[in-house]
Parts: structure tokens; C-alpha cells; sequence
């Protein structure tokens, strides 16, 4: 009996065995692509030789980088504009909405997969989708009609009952499975929601859920496809691609966890991390400075009508400033023609674009100390922008009823209406460009777009240790987005003097002067967004491998797509013998091969010990070759 899950990587197998595990290939139907990670995409489409995308859809959305701020960002949406006309890409400009947003509403069809160049891009398995992120130039690849690689999860069933109460949201929902898997309990897993308590929640509401299934490390979140998916595609006037799609009955799953929704109460993710969740009543009247209610997780219609319900008659407190980020086009103008809009200008909301906006650090950076609530999901310190802050995510009850009373609230609290789904979505997609594929049109490229780097083919590995970082680092202390840094996304040269800045200033100088080097880690190395800057700066930085205690599936792969050897320590004492500056060796490395161990030799102590490494034969070779680029070109002669 099979899971959604199953049904769907089966219908897509294009090679490998389904057994957990076991390295799998999969056709991939559509790819979505944003403006933080969508040049570097392109850039590296543009060098595979082919003359359209080979999906069936693909989409780049400007949704990042939007204050202008300098002509880099303006020079970089041409560039996105003319480069997806040239190949066959729909191109959704800015204004019209966050990728996940707009994907949700126009794009996403049941029973497809779908590759995006965002860590996030599993929102889409609320339409009952395969939906993955990964690194851009996975994604170039799948555009350029290559399957995609990667081990086949394991299948988790999260089985939901009851319903939920009064004041309690599916956001509360994902935080409660973040209490209990933490960010790296996804790893390795897809997991599939089932159960009675499913049947009352809206594609809206369960795209939270899988929105946020990416802060578990997992591979993708779906839903089925059911009577839920079909109102929603009947309402955005897409009826024609609702497909049923439902586990079988007695299905096989790894493992299942059962949460009853009657049990669930308004939770918080505390600073620094997704999965450090206190109840709202445990932190019930600590004063807060700032409210942030959009992003991808929660800016749908739904969740805003609701805000503008809470909202309704009452004003934010004097010492709170609001902010809402719509989740699309269709959105705010839905908002504005209910009424909606007026209540929550009248509020004394401050409305931002209808893009990811302060969830990746452009603008709305709190005050130094500052408390801030924001219904997005991450929370890593520094992300918002002000290092002191300290950042806890709610749901946009929690946000909207605190931002009123000035302090922590529970929305349980407090009378008021939830928002219905609308008899019908208003459509209009006028800024979503259809291209042409004119080759006589040129790809505009601003002087802030550089050729791509690229790296020497494996040789020797005999380097000094330039940083060592504990657990859970993120992409983000690797890589920092914001506006000070992404407008530098397409040159890897300028962005690489920002690698690891906020944790360790001396890094990309450190790496110049030794010519390059080794990162060690902890637990989880690479969790967070899917950027592949984070693999492309230290790779322009001379690294050559990082040994950590484990990573985040995303970010090693991008390692392995730049050329860099990922391997984990066997014993974590090893880890603790290393310091900064050791000069590291390692043994014989040409020769590895999958499944075996390397010998390291530190040359500083005198000392040996063994790493592990996950790599395929496949993705050995792309190591060899200095990277999946390379490896593209080699198989092209």
C-alpha cells in the first residue's frame, strides 16, 4: 500500500531502487526560481549549450532584492527578465508577489514535482506536489532537462485528529513538530500529513505547514490532493488541474506520528532557532517592540483577513511598530476591494511591498535589544538585521492580538473572527511575462554581473584549518543576505569578502593569505536557505573540504556541486583535537571511493583519525572534476 509520497517519486523514477537510502533519480516537472539565487541560475544555464528550458513550466520570480538601493538590483531584474524571455521562462515581476505565494496560486498542480532554488520551495506540497529545494545549479540542470539526484527518504506520516481550537492556527501546528523533531529531525524524510484533522484545514493554511517543514531539514512536506485542493483550484479558476490523489488505504510509512489538534495551544519559536518553542503563556506579558506579519509562511489572504478582523476598531500600541508584507498581487488587491486593507491602514500598520521583505533582511531591521514577533520562519541571530534583537515566530493571531496590547498575548484571549476562503480569487495575471524565446532579443547584463568562478579539477588536499564553527550553523553565518550583501548575488568575487563576517571578520582574509583552506563544523553544518553562495564564496576562497559532524541535506550538495569535498567525523573527539591554523592532510584522497573512509592526517599535532563520507560515485566524480559545472562541460566533448 502506498503513501502520496510514493505514488508520485514513483511516477517521476527515472532511475535507482526506492529503498531509503538508495541514491534515485526523478524527472522534473516545473522549476521556480527568485532573484536572490535566480542570476547565479541563469548564468550557469546560459553556459549548457541549450536553446529553451525542456520543463513543462518554469518561473523566475523577483521577490528578494527590491530596494533599490544602487543600480545593482535594477541591472539584475533586467537581466533576469531578458535571460528567462531568451529561454522559455515565465518571469513574474516585482510587485506581483513572493515566489511561494504566486506559485501557489497559479502554477503548482497536483501530482508534479517541482525543483526550486529556494529552501522554502516545499510550500507547494500543500497542493498534494513533490516539491523540493536545492542549489541553482541543480535547478539549471533540471531546466536543462537533466533529472534530478538524490537519496530516497524515508516516509514519515504525521497523522493529525481532532481540530483545532479557538486562537490556534496551523502555524502552531509546525512549531508543535518542531518541539518535538527539532531542525534536524527532517533529514533524510519526507513527511506526509494525514488524518481526520486534515480534512478541515485549506491549501492556504496547510501550505504553512509545509512551508515550514524546510526548518526541519526535511526533503519535502506534502498533503494529499483532496476535496481541499479542489475548492482552492476551483476558486483561482484552475479546476482543470485537480487531480485526486490520496494515500492508500492501510499505506506503509516509515513511521508515524500522530499530533491531536485539540491538544495544540499558541506557541513561539524563541530566539535563535525554530525549534526552541515555548508556549505564548510562558512568555504571556513580556514587552515587545516590534510586530512583522507577512512572508511566505503566512501572508495569504486568509491570514491577513483574519489580522484585519483582530485589527478591526483598534489601534497598534504606542510602543509597537507593525508592519504587514502581502503575499501577492492578488492578495492586497482582494484585501483592498473586502475592506480589509482600510482596517489595517486605520490600525496604524505599516505596508511593505507584496515581497519577502524583512524576512530576508531587506529593511525593518528592530532596535538595538529589541523584541521583535514576526510571523516568518526563521529566526537566526542576525538574520533581521540587528545583531542585539532578539526574534520569536508567532502566528499571525499571536502577532496581531501583541501588537495591539504591547506585550505577549494569547490569541485565546481574545474575541474574533477567522477568515473564510472568498467565493472566488480575483485573477489577473498581467504581471506574470510570457516569453517569447526571441534569440534576436539580447540578455542585458549590468556591470555587477561576473563571469562565473570556477575550480581546479581534485587534486592533493593539504590545507590549514581557516575557520571552526559549532552546531546548527546556518547558510546565513556562512553567507548573510540582507540588503548590504545580496545585492552582490552575481558577483561571487565582491560577495565572498562577506563569508562568515558575522561570525568571524578574519575569514575571507584568512583564506587570501593561505591560499585557501579547510572549514570544520559541528552537527547540522548548511541548514537553512538553499543559497548556493554559501558553497560558491568559500569555493572562490580557495576551501577545498569541511569536515563536520553532519549536514544539512541542501547545503552539502551545493558543496559537492562547487567542487568541495564534504566528509563527517566518525568520533567526535576528533572534532575537539583541531584547532584554527592546523595544517590538515588528506590521505590518498584521489583514490576514495563511496562508503569508504578517509584517513585525515594532522600535521600540526602529529596526530591521525578517520572521516566518513556520503558521496555516490556520481558525486565523486563531480568532486573530481572541480564541480558539476565542469562535469556538465566534460560530458558535452
Amino acid at each position: 500500500m502506498k503513501s502520496v509520497a510514493y505514488k508520485i517519486l514513483e511516477n517521476h523514477l527515472v532511475e535507482g531502487i526506492m529503498n531509503a537510502g538508495e541514491p534515485i533519480k526523478i524527472k522534473i516537472d516545473t522549476t521556480l526560481t527568485q532573484d536572490a539565487t535566480g542570476t547565479m541560475t541563469y548564468l550557469q544555464l546560459e553556459q549548457m549549450g541549450i536553446n529553451r528550458v525542456k520543463t513543462d513550466c518554469s518561473v523566475s520570480y523577483v521577490d528578494h532584492n527590491t530596494l533599490q538601493n544602487g543600480f545593482m538590483n535594477a541591472d539584475d531584474h533586467r537581466y533576469l527578465q531578458t535571460v528567462a524571455n531568451r529561454y522559455g521562462v515565465n518571469y513574474s515581476k516585482a510587485g506581483n508577489g513572493i515566489c511561494h505565494q504566486v506559485q501557489l496560486e497559479r502554477f503548482d498542480k497536483p501530482g508534479q514535482t517541482l525543483l526550486g532554488s529556494d529552501s522554502h520551495t516545499p510550500t507547494a506540497g500543500a497542493m498534494g506536489m513533490i516539491a523540493i529545494g536545492a542549489g541553482g545549479l541543480d535547478v539549471a540542470c533540471a531546466m536543462a532537462g537533466l533529472p534530478f539526484s538524490l537519496k530516497m527518504p524515508e516516509i514519515i506520516n504525521i497523522k493529525l485528529t481532532g481540530a483545532l481550537r479557538h486562537g490556534c492556527s496551523t502555524k502552531d501546528i509546525i512549531l508543535e513538530v518542531l518541539r518535538r523533531l527539532t531542525v534536524k529531525g527532517g533529514v533524510g524524510k519526507i513527511l506526509e500529513y494525514t488524518g481526520k484533522g486534515i480534512e478541515t484545514l485549506t491549501v492556504p493554511e496547510r501550505s504553512t505547514i509545509t512551508n515550514m517543514g524546510a526548518e526541519l531539514g526535511a526533503t519535502t512536506s506534502l498533503f494529499p490532493s483532496d476535496e481541499q485542493t479542489r475548492i482552492f483550484l476551483e476558486k483561482q479558476n484552475r479546476k482543470d488541474d485537480f487531480i485526486e490523489l490520496l494515500p492508500d488505504e492501510n499505506a506503509s510509512y516509515d513511521e508515524v506520528i500522530e499530533i491531536d489538534l485539540s491538544k495544540i495551544e499558541p506557541l513561539v519559536a524563541a530566539p535563535h532557532s525554530p525549534d526552541n518553542i515555548q508556549t505564548v503563556e510562558e512568555v504571556k506579558g513580556k514587552k515587545i517592540d516590534q510586530v512583522c506579519i507577512g512572508s511566505c509562511t503566512n501572508s495569504s489572504f486568509t491570514d491577513l483577513c483574519t489580522v484585519a478582523n483582530i485589527l478591526k476598531g483598534k489601534k497598534v500600541h504606542p510602543d509597537v511598530s507593525l508592519t504587514i508584507s502581502f503575499g501577492s498581487k492578488q492578495v492586497l488587491e482582494m484585501l483592498a476591494d473586502c475592506g480589509a486593507l482600510s482596517i489595517l491602514i486605520a490600525s496604524g500598520a505599516r505596508l511593505l511591498e507584496s515581497t519577502c521583505g524583512p524576512c530576508i533582511g531587506m529593511g525593518q531591521s528592530p532596535k538595538t535589544d529589541a523584541v521583535s514577533l514576526r510571523t516568518f520562519n526563521r529566526n537566526f541571530y542576525g538574520r533581521s538585521g540587528t545583531m542585539s534583537a532578539g526574534v520569536y515566530l508567532v502566528s499571525p493571531e499571536t502577532a496581531a492580538v501583541s501588537a495591539i496590547t504591547g506585550v505577549f498575548t494569547s490569541p485565546m484571549e481574545v474575541e474574533f473572527e477567522k477568515a473564510v476562503m472568498p467565493e472566488k480569487f480575483t485573477i489577473d495575471d498581467s504581471m506574470i511575462i510570457i516569453p517569447d524565446c526571441d534569440p534576436n532579443k539580447p540578455i542585458e547584463k549590468g556591470p555587477n554581473i561576473k563571469d562565473l568562478p570556477s575550480k581546479k579539477p581534485l587534486s592533493a588536499i593539504d590545507k590549514k584549518v581557516m575557520i571552526k564553527v559549532e552546531d546548527n550553523i546556518t547558510t546565513d553565518h556562512i553567507m548573510p543576505a540582507g540588503a548590504k550583501v545580496l545585492p552582490y548575488r552575481s558577483n561571487i568575487e565582491k560577495i565572498s569578502e562577506f563569508c562568515f563576517s558575522q561570525i568571524d571578520e578574519g575569514f575571507a582574509e584568512r583564506c587570501k593569505e593561505n591560499h585557501g583552506g579547510i572549514i570544520i563544523a559541528g552537527e547540522n553544518y548548511g541548514q537553512g536557505s538553499s543559497r548556493e553562495h554559501a558553497a560558491l564564496a568559500p569555493m572562490y576562497l580557495g576551501i577545498e573540504a569541511v569536515i563536520a559532524k553532519s549536514y544539512a541535506r541542501i547545503h552539502q550538495q551545493n558543496l559537492i556541486n562547487s567542487g568541495i569535498l564534504p566528509v563527517y567525523f566518525l568520533k567526535n573527539e576528533d572534532y575537539d583535537q583541531i584547532d584554527l591554523y592546523d595544517e590538515l592532510e588528506f590521505v590518498d584522497v584521489l583514490n576514495i571511493v563511496p562508503n569508504k573512509n578517509i584517513i585525515v592526517r594532522n600535521k600540526t599535532k602529529m596526530i591521525e583519525f578517520e572521516v566518513g563520507q556520503y558521496c555516490t560515485d556520481e558525486q565523486i566524480q563531480i568532486i573530481k572534476n572541480g564541480g558539476l559545472l565542469n562535469t556538465i562541460r566534460l560530458n558535452q566533448k
